[in-house]
This record gives C-alpha cells, sequence and structure tokens, in this order.
C-alpha cells in the first residue's frame, strides 16, 4: 500500500477537515468493534488469503482494461482505456467491498448483512455475499428506485434477501440510508450494516476505499503491461464515490497522473437538478460524518437529481472532500444528456452497455479527449446497464 493510503485517514476517521463518526450512543460500542475487528483482520494473512481466493475463483478477478479503439477515433485526441468493473461479478465494482464486508461480519460472528441501496448494484452484491456466506440480508431501497431500477430488485430477491421499500421523502438513496440506519440500530448485536460506499462514521470511508483499492492496484499493473507507462488522466464518476476511490487508490502518489471526479449535474445547475456535491456544495454533516454537502435553505440535505439512481445522493465521501481541499484530484461534472449520449455510444461503437453512472466518465472521456492528443485516458467503467435497460428504452428509446 502506498504512502498516502497508509497515512489517511488517521485515527479517528479524519481526512483533512473531513469525516469523523458521530454516532447514536447505542451504536458507539458496535462500531468501536468494527474498527476492531478490521485493524485486526485487515493485518490476517488467514483474512488475506480468503479474501483473494474470493476474488480470484468466485468474482472473476482481475477484471480486464479494455482499449476503446472506435470511440477514441471518433473522439479524437486522446486513447480512451477502460476498467472493466463490468465484468466482476454481479455487473459492477460493488462485489469488491460486499464479499470483504460479508467476510469480516463472518469474523465477527455476525449472522446478517443490512444495507441501503440506489441502483441496487450494492444491493445484489450484498445480497450475494450474504448467500455465499450463509447470512441473512436486509435491503432498503427507495420506491422511486425500486419502480426505476427493477430488475436489480427481482435479483436482491432471487438471491434471498428481504427488501425494504421505503416511503418517505423523495424515497431514493438518502431515505433509504436513513432507514437501513434505523433499522440496524436495533440490530447491531447480530448484523454488519454493510454501508454502501466511500461514505458514513469511520471505518467505512477507509474500509470501504481499502476493500476497492483492488481496482487501482490491478489498474496499475495492467496499464504499465500494456503501454509501458501510466495513463495520463484517470477519471470515474462520483456519487458517494467507491469506484473512484478504488481506482484513484493506484495512482494517488503518482503526481504525474491527473485524476478526476465526475460528478451528475442532472438537468441543470439549480439546487435540487442536479447531485454534484463537490462542484456545488458546502461542509456539512450527514449519516455520522462531516463532508460536503448539498443543502436548502434550512440546512438541511437538498433534493437531488440525476438519472442514474447510484450517483443520487446529496452528500460525498469525505476523503474526496479532502481531495478536492487539497488539490489532488480535480472534479468536474457530465448532465443528464451528455451521459446518455455516451452510454448510447459506447454500446455502438464498442458493444458495451454501460451503466447510467458510469456513463458519466465515459462521457467526461468523450469530452475531454481532443484537449490530451497523443495522451491516455483510463475510466473506471464501474458497472454494466442490465438494470438501466427497460428505464433507458421506456423513458428515451433507442438513441436513434
Amino acid at each position: 500500500m502506498n504512502d498516502y493510503l497508509k497515512s489517511t485517514p488517521n485515527k479517528d476517521g479524519f481526512f483533512g477537515d473531513y469525516g469523523g463518526a458521530m454516532l447514536p450512543p447505542p451504536l458507539v460500542p458496535h462500531f468501536k468493534e468494527i474498527v476492531e475487528a478490521y485493524e485486526t483482520l485487515s493485518n490476517s494473512p488467514e483474512f488475506i488469503e480468503e479474501l483473494r481466493y474470493i476474488r480470484k475463483h468466485f468474482q472473476g478477478r482481475p477484471t480486464p482494461i479494455s482499449y476503446l479503439k472506435n470511440l477514441s477515433e471518433k473522439c479524437g485526441g486522446a486513447k480512451i482505456y477502460a476498467k472493466r468493473e463490468d465484468l466482476n461479478h454481479t455487473g459492477a465494482h460493488k462485489l469488491n467491498h460486499c464479499m470483504a464486508e460479508g467476510l469480516l461480519a463472518k469474523h465477527m460472528g455476525k449472522t446478517k448483512l443490512i444495507a441501503e441501496t440506489g441502483a441496487g448494484q450494492h444491493g445484489v452484491a450484498l445480497a450475494t455475499a450474504a448467500a455465499y456466506f450463509g447470512m441473512e440480508c436486509e435491503i432498503h431501497m427507495g420506491e422511486v428506485d425500486i419502480k426505476k431500477e427493477y430488475p436489480n430488485v427481482v435479483r436482491m430477491k432471487l438471491l434471498g434477501a428481504t427488501v425494504i421499500p421505503v416511503s418517505e421523502g423523495a424515497k431514493t438513496l438518502k431515505e433509504a440510508v436513513d432507514s437501513a440506519f434505523g433499522s440496524y440500530i436495533g440490530q447491531a448485536d447480530h448484523a454488519l450494516f454493510g454501508i454502501g460506499s466511500v461514505v458514513g462514521p469511520h471505518p467505512f470511508p477507509m474500509m470501504v476505499r481499502d476493500f476497492q483499492s483492488i481496482v487501482g492496484i490491478e489498474s496499475r499493473e495492467q496499464f504499465e503491461e500494456m503501454t509501458g507507462g501510466l495513463p495520463d488522466v484517470v477519471a470515474a464518476c462520483v456519487g458517494g464515490g467507491s469506484n473512484a476511490m478504488g481506482l484513484f487508490a493506484g495512482f494517488i502518489d503518482d503526481e504525474d497522473v491527473a485524476l478526476y471526479g465526475v460528478e451528475p449535474l442532472g438537468t441543470s445547475s439549480k439546487l435540487g437538478d442536479h447531485a454534484a456535491t463537490l462542484t456545488y456544495g458546502q461542509d456539512g454533516d450527514i449519516h455520522g460524518f462531516h463532508t460536503k454537502l448539498l443543502m436548502d435553505e434550512n440546512g438541511d440535505p437538498a433534493p437531488v437529481n440525476t438519472l442514474a439512481s447510484g450517483l443520487d445522493y446529496p452528500g460525498v465521501g469525505p476523503e474526496h472532500a479532502h481531495l478536492q481541499k487539497i488539490g489532488r484530484v480535480t472534479y468536474t461534472t457530465a448532465d443528464d444528456k451528455e451521459s446518455l449520449a455516451a452510454f448510447y455510444e459506447l454500446s455502438r461503437l464498442e458493444g458495451i452497455i454501460p451503466a447510467l453512472e458510469s456513463a458519466h466518465a465515459v462521457a467526461f472521456a468523450m469530452r475531454e479527449a481532443k484537449n490530451h492528443s497523443g495522451k491516455s485516458i483510463l475510466l473506471n467503467l464501474s458497472g454494466r446497464g442490465d438494470k438501466d435497460l427497460d428505464f433507458v428504452v421506456d423513458t428515451y428509446g433507442f438513441g436513434e
């Protein structure tokens, strides 16, 4: 593990000014137990070996890097490459941390996994982990997302999970997190809350990043083997930010590699029309940690909007807020229109149907290619678009 990852966050879970753990008193001992278990197990050769076995023989890792030749030629300028997390078992990067969280829960003697989900990929991945380890699974999902991402709801139920519809507020990801936390408080003795991104109270932002860092570690080795050097630009979509932190982890100490996080601009820059937290947010607290936050006039988390359910969160991982503040990562945006166009282009030109979340990173690469002539862009294709097909075709048609 490189220097930055070894030294960040500090022992209290702060990435500079962001992070920490603001917990209701009943959860304090349970999170202390999780911290202690992770510190012990992350240094255990047996735990690491078991996780490596799972990644190779169950998940199908390593996932490849693909050179997107046709897309690169159409865009002109940079060569565009994709880390193919869509080929990870269950179709996205989420299983990287879910299998590890399941393994952690097993070693802690827990019998149940609880989580929230937006696009459903985290829910599917955690339900998969629960089935693998013989545990119960409870997934909280907003009613809007249940309708929009119904194929993933079916998958979760087939895998044995109980899906809890959430009807409060905007009925999307924030409310699903609220609901899952409320349920977890009463079951913390025998359950682990498998938080779905680099968000939440310490140790989850650190722990999920570490589990996802396999994406960046593989990418660095693979890209050097393919090209003889490192990419000039590395990019990933950012909602909570787990796929981005996973990829960035492999290049964070390489100053010559420019890192870009791509947030969802939705339909406009007006508050309520987007979910671009780092671009338009301010410092605040949400779900037990301090970060950048989109807030309304009362200081409450603002409504957010994006066609990608996995990105519709009014906060962001505290490490992303820190990396923006210190200038190591540049955060930019892609709107619904650009991302939808990228969804169709990648499908037609490369035979790869991306998740709408990942399409934001594809849109960025397509837009930026002309500004990086002769250079390389590596994006994280964090998931495949199977879950989005019905929604896209019913709403927008075939893009013709």
